[in-house]
């Protein structure tokens, strides 16, 4: 198949704004998920000041073993769960937390939709242990 250079250069250009678009929609996905973390205002907190209020502060969740903030007062289920945090356990433990926990303190109803749900939890993500939003490593 041969192709003309007007061709090729227009396709190099619509490349060049589908890598442009993909990039931008990442960082849409942080900041409507800070929008969706202020209705968990009343009960997380997250960041260099954070602390536990009805519900634990959620630095460093990603990786982190369900049930284990230090100094939160979880109910036994929760300090029962085996599962550790990551995207698709959180997904699923959003939209229905008493499903997921059976037994949990957790009061919310949960969060039905996949976008809303992907985008918290690329925001609650960001967030080391320390609460410093975590850094992309650069190439040397």
């Amino acid at each position: 198949m041969i192709f003309s250079r007007g061709l090729i250069s227009e396709l190099r250009i619509a490349a060049i704004i589908f890598g442009l678009s993909i990039s931008t929609a990442s960082a849409q996905d942080v900041a409507a998920g800070e929008i969706s973390f202020s209705r968990c205002l009343g009960c997380h907190s997250i960041g260099v000041d954070a602390k536990n209020k009805i519900g634990p502060q959620l630095n460093g969740i990603e990786g982190r073993k369900c049930g284990t903030v230090d100094g939160y007062g979880y109910s036994a289920a929760n300090k029962a769960c085996a599962f550790t945090w990551s995207e698709a356990v959180f997904s699923e433990y959003i939209k229905n937390p008493k499903a997921k926990i059976p037994g949990t303190k957790k009061s919310i109803s949960g969060i039905k939709d996949e976008t809303e749900a992907r985008n918290l939890w690329a925001f609650l993500r960001q967030f080391g242990v320390d609460g410093q939003p975590n850094r992309p490593k650069q190439a040397n």
